[in-house]
């Protein structure tokens, strides 16, 4: 009778966390000539659409995609968050100009409010 070797996950924590070095062995064993990813990924104990999706980010970005073990954002999510963040920019212009346009009125009212208010004196007020 012939055993196979199995990982047994003990402290509860059911994901695995593999290192940069571990994905990129293995993506490489995918990538190598006559390999299916699902043989690759069975034989290395990893879900093949986790295989496909280290494969895609180290083709689309090389290996610095998948030497983290942080999650990658994807390009439209990128791209998504580049525009809400010129989308503030612009908005925090508009009210900064606003700031400055309403600071600097103020200042024009205060200094002529003495003058306005001698002006404004009808000569009925002086009895």
């Amino acid at each position: 009778m012939l055993m196979s070797e199995f990982e047994i996950i003990s402290d509860g924590d059911r994901r695995r966390r593999w290192s940069a070095s571990e994905k990129l062995r293995i993506v490489e064993e995918a990538l190598s000539e006559g390999e299916s990813i699902s043989g690759v990924a069975r034989r290395n104990g990893v879900a093949p659409n986790l295989l496909y999706r280290w494969r895609k980010l180290m083709l689309e970005r090389g290996t610095i995609a998948v030497s983290g073990d942080d999650s990658v954002t994807s390009s439209k999510t990128v791209r998504e968050m580049e525009s809400r963040i010129r989308e503030l920019e612009r908005q925090l212009g508009r009210k900064t100009l606003e700031a400055e346009v309403l600071k600097e009125a103020l200042e024009r009212a205060r200094a002529k409010k003495p003058i306005l208010h001698a002006l404004s004196l009808r000569p009925d007020d002086f009895r």
